[in-house]
C-alpha cells in the first residue's frame, strides 16, 4: 500500500509541483490549504497531469483544531509544511501576521504529527537564511547571518523548531531544504507560478511584461560589484527543486537519515545574473522585453549561490534542467493562464 504524504499549501506554486512529483514517484498525497494565496488553478492543473483525483483540504493551520481533525480522518506518514506568507516586503510592513502565520502553523503541524504517529517533517526553508555570505558558494555549514526580513526570520526560526523539536520528542525525524530560487513552470504548461497582485518574483514579472500585462520590467540596481551590475542569483528549476522533495521524503521514510535532523541546500552551483536571465528569456522565446533600471531594492543581497553538493550525494538529486528550458516553460505557462 502507498504511504501518505500531507502536503501543507500544496495548492500553490511549489506545493502543487512537488505534489505532482510525489504521486508519480507512488505515493498518496493529500493536498491541504487555506487558498489565502492562490486559487484552485494548479490543483485542478496536477489532477490533469497525474490523472488523479487529489484529495484536497480547506485547512487554516493556525487553526490547530483543524490540523487535528485532517489528522484524525487521514493517515498521514509525512508532511511537507508550505503553508506560509512568503512576501519580503509585506513581512517588513506587517511582522505580526507573518510571525504568527508562519510560526503557528508550523508549531501546529510538528504538535499534532507526532501526537498521531506521523514522525516525518521535511520544512520548506529558504537560502534567505544565508542572508549576505561572506564566503560563496554556501554550504549547509555557512553561517546563517541575521535575517534581513521578518520572513526571513521565520524560516530561520521555523528550522529552529524543527531542530529542538526532533531533540527533545524521540518520534520526530526532519529535513529542512534551503531552496535557492525556484522559476519556471512544469513542461505541461498546466501549473506555475501564479502570484496574485503584483509579482514579487522575477520571472513572472518578466513573463507579465511579455505578455502585456506590465509595461515595464524593473531591474533593481546595475551598480552592484558583479560583473554585469546586476545581483547574482541561483536560479533552479521548479520541477528539479520538487524532485528533492522526493529524494528527501524517500531517504526519511527508508531510513537513510544519517542524523535525525539534516539540512540540505536545494539549488544549481551556477550564480546566474539577473540581467543574464533576462536576456536568456527573450533569447529563447524570440520576445524582446521592455525593461529599465532602477535602484536597488532595499533588503537584496549582492550574491548569494548554492554549493549543492551534500544534496548530489546524500540524497541522489542533481538539478539538471537547463535554464533555457525553465524559461520556455514559464513563456508557456503564461500564455496558457493568459487564455484561460
Amino acid at each position: 500500500m502507498a504511504q501518505t504524504v500531507l502536503v501543507s499549501g500544496g495548492a500553490g506554486f511549489i506545493g502543487s509541483h512537488v505534489t505532482v512529483e510525489l504521486i508519480q514517484a507512488g505515493y498518496d498525497v493529500i493536498v491541504a490549504d487555506n487558498m489565502s494565496n492562490c486559487d484552485k488553478t494548479c490543483l485542478l492543473g496536477a489532477r490533469k497531469i497525474t490523472g488523479r483525483k487529489i484529495p484536497f483540504f480547506k485547512v487554516d493551520f493556525c487553526n490547530r483544531n483543524a490540523v487535528e481533525r485532517l489528522f484524525q480522518a487521514n493517515k498521514i506518514e509525512a508532511v511537507i509544511h508550505f503553508a506560509a506568507f512568503k512576501a519580503v516586503g509585506e513581512s517588513v510592513e506587517q511582522p505580526v501576521m507573518y510571525y504568527r502565520n508562519n510560526l503557528d502553523s508550523f508549531l501546529n503541524i510538528i504538535d499534532v504529527a507526532r501526537t498521531h504517529g506521523c514522525r516525518n517533517i521535511l520544512f520548506s526553508s529558504s537560502a534567505t537564511v544565508y542572508g549576505q555570505p561572506e564566503e560563496l558558494p554556501v554550504t549547509e555549514e555557512s553561517p546563517r547571518q541575521e535575517a534581513t526580513s521578518p520572513y526571513g526570520n521565520t524560516k530561520q526560526i521555523c528550522e529552529d523548531i524543527l531542530r529542538d523539536s526532533v531533540k527533545a520528542y524521540g518520534n520526530v525525524r526532519g529535513i529542512a531544504l534551503r531552496y535557492f530560487n525556484p522559476i519556471g513552470a512544469h513542461p505541461s504548461a498546466l501549473i506555475g507560478e501564479l502570484p496574485r497582485g503584483v509579482p514579487n518574483n522575477l520571472v513572472p514579472f518578466i513573463t507579465q511584461t511579455a505578455i502585456g500585462k506590465r509595461e515595464c520590467l524593473s531591474i533593481f540596481g546595475n551598480d552592484y560589484p558583479t560583473p554585469d551590475g546586476t545581483c547574482l542569483r541561483d536560479y533552479i528549476d521548479i520541477v528539479d527543486l520538487a524532485k528533492a522533495h522526493v529524494c528527501a521524503v524517500s531517504r526519511m521514510m527508508e531510513d537513510k537519515m544519517k542524523e535525525p535532523y539534516e539540512i540540505f541546500n536545494i539549488g544549481t552551483g551556477r550564480p546566474v545574473s539577473v540581467l543574464e536571465l533576462v536576456n536568456a528569456f527573450q533569447k529563447v522565446n524570440g520576445i524582446k522585453l521592455n525593461y529599465r533600471f532602477a535602484p536597488r531594492r532595499p533588503g537584496d543581497v549582492t550574491a548569494v549561490w548554492a554549493d549543492p553538493s551534500k544534496a548530489n550525494k546524500e540524497l541522489g538529486w542533481k538539478a539538471e534542467r537547463p535554464v533555457e528550458e525553465t524559461l520556455r516553460a514559464a513563456w508557456n505557462w503564461e500564455k496558457y493562464i493568459a487564455k484561460k
